[in-house]
């Protein structure tokens, strides 16, 4: 059964996991942004905004959703056959050492912490068994199976997405609160119509126009003083 309605749990449970406060790490991963921002790429709220909307529209977000999206199908349908895949082709999307590090930590971390709401195969999995899933392909394995509709679930994935990088904004940069909260404003439109088009998505959709920030991902990795993880 679908919940997906006003009053039912879905808005709750979505709210919950992809929270901030939800343990899995997020605050320690700036996805690359780190890297731009020392090298003086965004300096205002409006670049951050630009930065990540490109990423939620055309780069790593982008992909993500489409993954979200494809393994909660094939969570739906039982298809464990499908998720194995879709998870192997996520690990291999991963631009840089450090983005294949923060998936699969956020994967791991998340699918311990949503055991309460998983299937009692998937909580009480050893890690002997396999590779954890990335980070989109096991929040939509815990939405799919807690019967949460897939477009609610993208917008709440894609939004979380975005306020992650903010909040990493706000220190780096570092951004004033108003600046912040001018940021996931803007972004809001394209958070919705992104998870509305990858809905309707299917793997062929994949694809990353955002090649600054694979790159700065992958310079992460030698900088000097560092905050974040990525």
């Amino acid at each position: 059964m679908t919940i997906d309605g006003p009053g039912d749990a879905a808005l709750v449970r979505l709210m919950t996991w992809l929270s901030p406060a939800f343990p899995i790490g997020a605050f320690a991963f700036s996805h690359g942004l780190e890297t731009a921002i020392v090298e003086g790429r965004l300096d205002s709220g409006a670049a951050v905004a630009d930065w990540i909307g490109l990423l939620v529209t055309e780069g790593s977000g982008w992909n993500d959703l489409v993954l979200f999206a494809a393994a909660h199908r094939a969570a739906r349908a039982g298809d464990e056959t499908e998720l194995l895949a879709i998870a192997d082709l996520t690990r291999a999307l991963a631009g840089s050492a450090e983005r294949r590090e923060e998936t699969l930590s956020l994967g791991d971390a998340f699918r311990r912490s949503a055991a309460p709401w998983c299937a009692p195969e998937d909580g009480e999995r050893g890690e002997d068994v396999r590779e954890a899933d990335p980070y989109p392909v096991a929040v939509a394995r815990v939405a799919a199976f807690a019967g949460i509709a897939l477009r609610p679930a993208l917008e709440a994935f894609a939004h979380g997405f975005s306020a992650n990088l903010v909040s990493a904004a706000t220190r780096l940069v570092p951004l004033g609160q108003s600046a912040a909260m001018r940021a996931l404003h803007d972004l809001e439109p394209l958070v919705l119509a992104a998870a509305a088009r990858a809905a309707g998505a299917t793997l062929d959709d994949l694809g990353s126009a955002a090649i600054l920030s694979d790159i700065a991902a992958m310079r992460h990795e030698t900088l000097g003083t560092r905050l974040f993880r990525s």
